[in-house]
């Protein structure tokens, strides 16, 4: 589909065979966008497996661009915008980073954070700050309006797993949860926990072993709290008795906190 100009003497033919082949080019992407579900974020990688020309492919998309058809997000990727009675909506925050969450059907890492604790009911709050919770991390950086963050995770990612860490996750930030009290943050995650399955509590509480200790140690008291003092048994021989864990306001929700030693 390249355009071979060296074939055509011609300097005018060469010039409309171009031009015939950006307009079909062109059409080819419309056509494939319209497939697209609104909000979907897609890259050139989307289209060379028909389109060779990166160059025309490039210069396609950025004229979809500029005509409104397509909003970009930032450079090289873009999305079909949808509208609302209240105007125009953002794609997802899971397609805005999903290139950094799976590759070729392999978990890479998975959505934390403010977005998350928003969806968990934690928080009323989302801003343009994406965490991700990765084995391997990289510096934070920007990617159009947001600000891409990484947050260690010492567990292997898997898909099965990906809800008991952001679980995780948000005991071990309980305190940094904005717009809420960790009295109310532990209550949610208490119900929360207490909706998991006896083997789901069980995985929860073998990667909370990768997690730190005051983690631990309020899962713990909220296994504790649910009856489930044998499942939490194994947490509380990984931790120092002699060390205590200052999270404040929890011993309003969790009644066992004072025998996990936090304060």
């Amino acid at each position: 589909m390249h355009c071979p100009v060296f074939y055509i003497k011609n300097w005018t033919n060469s010039y409309a065979f171009c031009s015939v082949y950006c307009m079909k080019t062109t059409e080819y992407i419309k056509n494939n966008i319209d497939r697209f579900p609104k909000g979907y974020v897609f890259t050139c990688r989307d289209f060379m497996s028909q389109v060779k020309s990166r160059e025309a492919l490039v210069k396609a998309l950025n004229r979809l661009a500029a005509s409104g058809r397509i909003i970009k997000l930032a450079k090289g990727r873009y999305y079909k915008p949808e509208l609302s009675p209240f105007g125009e909506l953002p794609p997802s925050q899971y397609q805005v980073v999903k290139d950094l969450l799976e590759s070729q059907g392999k978990v890479l890492g998975y959505l934390t954070g403010l977005s998350v604790y928003n969806s968990l009911g934690l928080t009323s709050q989302i801003g343009n700050i994406i965490q991700i919770g990765r084995n391997e991390i990289r510096p934070f950086f920007k990617r159009g309006k947001y600000t891409i963050s990484f947050v260690k995770q010492k567990n292997m990612i898997t898909k099965e797993n990906i809800p008991l860490l952001q679980l995780l996750d948000g005991l071990r930030f309980i305190k940094k949860i904005p717009d809420s009290s960790t009295c109310n943050s532990c209550r949610i995650l208490q119900n929360l926990i207490g909706n998991l399955s006896e083997k789901e509590q069980r995985t929860m509480v073998r990667l909370a072993m990768k997690y730190s200790p005051a983690t631990r140690a309020l899962l713990g008291a909220i296994l504790c709290d649910l009856g489930q003092d044998e499942i939490a048994e194994k947490l509380k021989e990984s931790l120092n008795p002699l060390t205590s864990y200052l999270i404040p306001g929890v011993f309003k929700a969790v009644s066992s906190a004072p025998e996990w030693s936090i304060k």
